[in-house]
């Protein structure tokens, strides 16, 4: 055989070109988020791949390491990542300066409501297809506040008096998330309850007395009643113990709701827990509703017809509609029309997102390119309001601190003012 010749071959047989066996393989690497619309995709993945012959090599992260590893990827032009969730509201506006989103020019947004595509469009293009809309709630366990002759919360007095009074050695009273950062999520509708904002128009507003008076709140009813150890924990910490029946109520997104009254995950039954609406503050009541998760396509993607394939199987209205089955909340607008699956979908979920949907605010941390900054700076006033229960003296200097650095921040990326 001629040397070149055969030299070509070897070469080709290490691409993976040529004929029928050296065919090149349809393989794509997709990012998913340690979520449940994340595992109940994943679980579906050797479905696609048997349609479409397209091999999945998925990965999931924890949500920070999501967002870790792909900025660190794509800003070293290292990445091989084809598609990937991620948060709007959190990634989204570094990802989009930086170019790392493709633009979804050709997929169908019909089926999304404004609210969701606000964020989920940079410079007029589309380039985050909506998956997971999330409002705030309230999880509560209906034996015991019923045991404890206790109504459920509509108000914060009575979520504080609930749970001094449900707290135990053994049970939580209240628990909310603690993690510094993470917890700036769930502190948002406390904010916006008492009248705060974390921003006003391009400026860091989360040192104003109602935003103040909302850190100390959290800090009481958190630092007093909520679980050991707590201002290490976040969401996936929380609900094992609520699992378990070591908490009493909880506030956090609804999404959480079919993991909780999963009976192959928790030891309490679903007829004993409860979804309500988020409870009022002194000022307000507009709890978060965001578009929490979507995805995309990387613009360094060398597979971008097969992403494509992907995106638009893993985005889809039967994809969605068996998360709604599964009690995960959809951003698709059609599953919240379908009267199928709302006969099967939890009363208090469909109930409570119609009042998030109505009064909600359609944001649950700074929207800002530098917001994992943000939420850092944000996270250590709360970690102080914890440790002292919401009676440190030093609350207030350190959140007019944080917001001038988050002022500095917001400089520094040309947003702030804006």
């Amino acid at each position: 055989m001629n040397k070149t010749l055969k030299t070509t071959l070897l070469a080709a047989l290490a691409l993976g070109i040529g004929g029928p066996a050296l065919a090149q393989t349809k393989e794509i690497r997709v990012l998913l988020a340690n979520h449940p619309y994340g595992e109940l995709l994943k679980a579906a993945i050797p479905e696609f791949e048997k349609q479409s012959g397209i091999k999945v090599n998925a990965e999931s992260l924890q949500e920070s390491q999501l967002s870790t590893k792909l900025t660190t990827e794509f800003a070293t032009k290292s990445s091989s990542v084809d598609v990937f969730m991620t948060r709007p509201l959190q990634e989204g506006k570094l990802f989009a300066k930086n170019n790392w989103f493709e633009p979804l020019a050709g997929y169908d947004f019909a089926d999304y409501p404004a609210t969701a595509m606000s964020v989920s469009t940079y410079g007029g293009k589309p380039s985050i297809v909506p998956l997971v809309t999330e409002w705030q709630v309230l999880f509560y366990r209906k034996d015991l506040l019923a045991a404890a002759g206790l109504k459920v919360p509509t108000n914060f007095d009575e979520l504080a008096a609930a749970a001094q009074k449900l707290n135990s050695d053994s049970v939580a009273g209240l628990a909310a998330r603690g993690k510094g950062a993470a917890a700036v999520t769930q502190l948002s509708s406390y904010v916006y309850n008492h009248g705060g904002q974390y921003l006003d128009k391009g400026v860091a507003a989360f040192d104003s007395k109602g935003a103040v008076d909302a850190i100390r709140y959290y800090g009481k009813v958190v630092g007093s009643y909520g679980p050991k150890g707590v201002t290490s924990m976040s969401w996936e910490n929380i609900m094992p113990l609520f699992q378990a029946g070591r908490v009493a109520m909880w506030t956090d997104a609804s999404v959480f709701y079919g993991q909780l009254v999963d009976p192959a995950k928790t030891s309490i039954g679903a007829d004993k827990i409860g979804i309500a609406n988020f409870p009022a503050g002194p000022v307000t009541n507009s709890p978060f509703y965001v578009t929490a998760w979507g995805m995309s396509i990387a613009s360094q993607s060398k597979k971008k017809d097969l992403a494509k394939t992907f995106l638009d199987w893993a985005t889809g209205k039967d994809l969605a509609t068996r998360a709604m089955l599964a009690n995960i909340t959809m951003a698709r607008s059609s599953v919240w029309e379908d009267k199928a699956v709302l006969a099967k979908v939890n009363p208090g979920l469909v109930e409570t997102r119609t009042f998030a949907a109505k009064n909600g605010y359609p944001a649950d941390k700074p929207f800002m390119s530098a917001v994992g900054e943000a939420r850092d700076l944000i996270g250590e006033v709360i970690i102080e309001s914890i440790n002292s229960k919401g009676t440190s003296t030093k609350i207030e200097a350190m959140a007019k601190d944080r917001a001038a650095k988050v002022n500095d921040l917001l400089r520094d990326t040309g947003e702030y003012g804006k």
